[in-house]
């Protein structure tokens, strides 16, 4: 089966269709004109400016802010593509009438200066500096976008948040909102192989480190020779320089380690907490004329979708879209069981494309005909579209008995049970999840080996469906839990278990009880599911051995449930090959109460299947 955009009536204009149609006028050069650009603060820093060549007037322009440089040197007579980051973006959008500015980030590439932080407010200031820098070149038509995948796509995020007339449109792709609660704390558990992985990859860069960069799959070509010097500097000695000042840079292991809750400031700079680097912190400050498209997929990592979603409904006041597939994190793979090929079909760029000509050209796009939202279901392969998110409003409710049952509550009142498990802190979910990719760590086949994983965990399965049920949105887990110590993780996970025994992994939730305390959601985060603060006067231990209620909101998915199978929940109290233990050295038993007064259930977004 394909994601293909084409397959169906989601879209009025189809992206494939709209891009093949759209003629492609010019001719990107040979190379960029590569230069320092001086700071407020007297850093330099380093850009590539592709112009179309043939354009007999301004153009408007496409902004990437990005710490994976933004053009590689080749060895002599070397061979690859130097720009394996940016480089789609550079070929496809050139050519069809945009510059394409890409920058090195202050502490990168060839750009001076170190990093204290991701997207530092000193990035951001760098970024309205940038902004000044293209509307003052005589090929600037005074229009800015801005896009990037992970990374670059938040500092999109942050690049509006600047207030600069000249921003228009923004595109952040597989971007987080919040950075702690998204990224490096899903649940306010610290995912440890993050941490480690993505700062091994950024030492690698940052020192120009070329044996450990090949250690990463998007870097294996031999012939990169790291990050290429600009045109000024023709014998490497000015970017020699900026390299030793990245030996300052912050070690991520170390710094994700001080934001044990949320929104804390850094002990040494009161001003200074997880918001500085998340885009929700500073969403009050972009204009509501900038047109987002928040893009992302269902096995984006640990919460990425959840930041694309909380994107789109906190952001209701701009011209604001919704694009979520059936990706990984940068849409490097379709993950679905059924693929055709695990390359994507669909077409990202032709979209971003319509986009891009909707709000900065003024052209007829057919996009203002269409739903704002558009959603791949797994299972049914096919895309559909809605006009608010969640698109399903109205929820199952399932309990679970102590005979392994999981049924509708108006069918099915269980006993008084409990039902127990014990944390296992060896065990995982494999290496093959959504949460390789986020890492920098390479992953093709999802959750192939999930069904010997799950058959170890407490779980409850429902009777076989006697038709086919989409689920789109977010499932919660209403948890009636006693814990053995008084802290601990819990992991709730879906699947369906088809009519032949088959178990597919669906999706996940994951939560420290500390934080189970539930908060309205502010104006700068809004959500669909329960929200936590993770804040340090929120956090509470449990009292040991007490039935407390814990609601454990699962990531989001549309997934369509075949007639004939099984609605699977389990609970575990511990990834091993992901998060940290909770509590260290001490595995918790989870106690699950079943039937009564406190029965633990679990509220699915259901539908029948169209």
């Amino acid at each position: 089966m394909s994601d293909s955009d084409l397959i169906g009536d989601a879209w009025r204009v189809a992206p494939a269709t709209y891009a093949a149609a759209r003629e492609v006028p010019f001719a990107l050069p040979e190379l960029p004109l590569s230069r320092y650009v001086t700071m407020r603060d007297g850093c330099r820093i380093a850009l590539d400016a592709w112009v179309p060549e043939g354009a007999s007037g301004p153009v408007p322009t496409i902004l990437i802010h990005t710490p994976y440089y933004r053009r590689f040197k080749l060895k002599e007579g070397g061979q690859g593509d130097a720009i394996p980051n940016a480089g789609k973006f550079v070929r496809y959008f050139v050519p069809r009438g945009y510059a394409v500015v890409v920058v090195d980030v202050r502490g990168t590439g060839a750009s001076f200066g170190t990093r204290d932080a991701f997207r530092s407010p000193k990035e951001r200031e760098d970024a309205r500096e940038i902004t000044d820098w293209i509307i003052a070149q005589p090929w600037s038509d005074q229009q800015v976008g801005a896009t990037g995948i992970s990374y670059p796509g938040a500092a999109s995020d942050f690049l509006a948040s600047t207030g600069h007339p000249a921003v228009k449109a923004i595109i952040p792709l597989f971007a987080v909102w919040d950075t702690y609660a998204d990224n490096y704390y899903p649940g306010g558990i610290l995912l440890k192989q993050l941490a480690k992985s993505y700062d091994d990859l950024m030492v690698a860069m940052d020192h120009d480190n070329r044996e450990l960069l090949r250690n990463y799959v998007y870097y294996q070509n031999p012939d990169l020779a790291g990050p290429h010097p600009v045109d000024e500097d023709p014998d490497g000695a000015l970017l020699a320089q900026a390299l030793h000042e990245h030996k300052g840079n912050f070690r991520q292991p170390d710094f994700m380690g001080e934001f044990r809750f949320r929104e804390e400031p850094l002990p040494y700079d009161a001003s200074f907490s997880s918001a500085s680097f998340s885009p929700y912190s500073v969403s009050p400050s972009i204009r509501p004329e900038v047109a987002i498209m928040a893009c992302s997929g269902w096995m984006d990592g640990a919460g990425y979708a959840n930041g694309a979603i909380s994107r789109y409904l906190t952001m209701k006041n701009n011209k604001v879209h919704l694009l979520l597939g059936p990706w990984d994190h940068g849409a490097r793979c379709n993950v679905s069981p059924w693929r055709r090929d695990q390359t994507p079909d669909f077409d990202l760029l032709g979209e971003m494309l319509r986009f891009f000509d909707h709000y900065m050209l003024g052209r007829a796009t057919g996009l203002d005909a269409e739903a704002p939202i558009h959603f791949f279901s797994l299972h049914a392969e096919r895309w559909k579209s809605a006009t608010q998110w969640p698109p399903v409003e109205t929820t199952t409710r399932l309990l679970p008995a102590a005979d392994g049952a999981l049924a509708a509550a108006a069918a099915h009142a269980p006993p008084l049970a409990r039902a127990e498990t014990r944390a296992d802190f060896t065990a995982g979910s494999g290496n093959g999840t959504r949460y390789e990719r986020i890492a920098g760590i390479n992953a093709t086949t999802y959750y192939a080996d999930w069904q010997p994983r799950e058959a170890k965990l407490l779980g409850w399965s429902g009777a076989p469906l006697e038709q086919a049920m989409e689920m789109s949105g977010h499932a919660i887990a209403d948890l009636w839990l006693e814990s053995s110590e008084p802290d601990a993780a819990i992991f709730v996970y879906l699947s369906e278990v088809e009519a032949d025994g088959t178990v597919r992994y669906v999706t996940e939730g994951l939560l420290r009880a500390l934080h189970r305390k539930e908060s309205p959601a502010p104006a700068t985060y809004q959500t669909s599911w329960p929200f936590r603060s993770y804040r340090r006067e929120d956090a509470s231990p449990l009292t040991v051995n007490e039935a407390t209620r814990i609601r454990v909101p699962l990531l989001p998915i549309s997934w369509t449930f075949q007639k004939g199978s099984r609605i699977r929940v389990s609970i575990a109290g511990a990834d091993a090959d992901h998060c940290v233990q909770v509590p260290h050295g001490r595995p918790p038993k989870l106690t699950v109460l079943l039937g009564g007064e406190k029965a633990t259930a679990i509220h699915l977004p259901l539908r029948p299947a169209a």
